[in-house]
């Protein structure tokens, strides 16, 4: 797809200044062939020198609200700030990473049983809305306070009781003698859009999703080469369907055949041992770059 690249035909891309979303958003781009022209963080704004596409780079919780104004056309940002800023943009992605989950946690020695075992508690958060969404749905009566940093620490401060924050390994809630007790979402990077974008910017945003799918979909597959006897290719095939079937073509050794196929990265160690047992040979796995069906 070819795009006018003037001055009034371009997408403004709202990025973390710094952070955990940062530096995955900007390998984003440049995997899917976006070079930005003075591309540090360090700067407000960068301009892609190939693509209709500005970027300003921001906090992440000023991204929705920046997006839903119109000082930027789309943003990538956490599930949980768009939930959390409760601004009128439009998911349009899920970017599949920066995954991680919001909370509950509270000390290790609290007597917890269920969720009735949070009445009365004082819970700490950065997240307000949500959790307070969480707490009435359930019916459950309990303070919240509203901090920002280390949420962790509260209740060893004496702040709180109990803490509702993004975990992602864990390891920050057992060094602050906290458990996770309550799942409340699921959060990971999303492309989020203005719901006001004119038919120009739809269009440059629907190429801007096309060159992102092709990367996230590579990700998630594998290409693979083996070769193996000509009596082996039934059953090689069967268990390497490929796109719509493997390649396959002959080596110059009498009665073997070389084969090629896309298998998704969850399959993989099942797919070889299986490949393996029905006589594949010399197996070769190689990333793949970008991926268009």
């Amino acid at each position: 797809m070819i795009i006018e690249t003037d001055e009034g035909k371009m997408i403004t891309l709202a990025l973390q200044k710094s952070g955990r979303l940062s530096d995955r958003s900007l390998t984003l781009l440049n995997e899917a062939g976006i070079h930005l022209e003075n591309g540090s963080s360090n700067r407000l704004k960068a301009t892609a020198s190939n693509f209709p596409v500005q970027v300003l780079y921001l906090r992440d919780d000023d991204i929705p609200e920046c997006v839903a104004d119109g000082v930027a056309d789309v943003g990538i940002v956490g599930l949980n700030v768009v939930e959390e800023k409760e601004r009128p943009v439009t998911v349009v992605e899920r970017l599949g990473f920066a995954r991680c989950r919001l909370s509950i946690a509270v000390p290790r020695e609290f007597a917890y049983t269920s969720l009735q075992s949070l009445n009365g508690l004082r819970i700490a958060t950065s997240y307000p809305r949500i959790l307070g969404k969480f707490l009435q749905e359930h019916q459950i009566k309990a303070q919240i306070h509203e901090i920002s940093g280390s949420v962790e620490v509260a209740p060893g401060i004496g702040m709180a009781d109990a803490i509702f924050d993004i975990v992602s390994t864990g390891s920050t809630l057992i060094s602050n003698g906290l458990v996770e007790v309550e799942t409340v979402m699921h959060s990971e990077a999303v492309l989020v859009a203005s719901p006001d974008l004119s038919a120009e910017k739809s269009r440059i945003l629907e190429s801007l999703l096309f060159r992102f799918r092709a990367v996230m979909k590579a990700r998630r597959y594998r290409y693979i080469l083996l070769n193996a006897p000509n009596e082996a290719l039934d059953e090689i095939a069967r268990i390497l369907p490929g796109m719509k079937s493997p390649t396959v073509m002959p080596l110059a050794l009498p009665g073997w055949s070389s084969v090629h196929s896309v298998i998704q990265e969850e399959d993989f160690w099942e797919i070889i041992e299986n490949l393996k047992a029905a006589g594949a040979q010399g197996i070769l796995v190689i990333p793949i770059e970008k991926m268009i069906v």
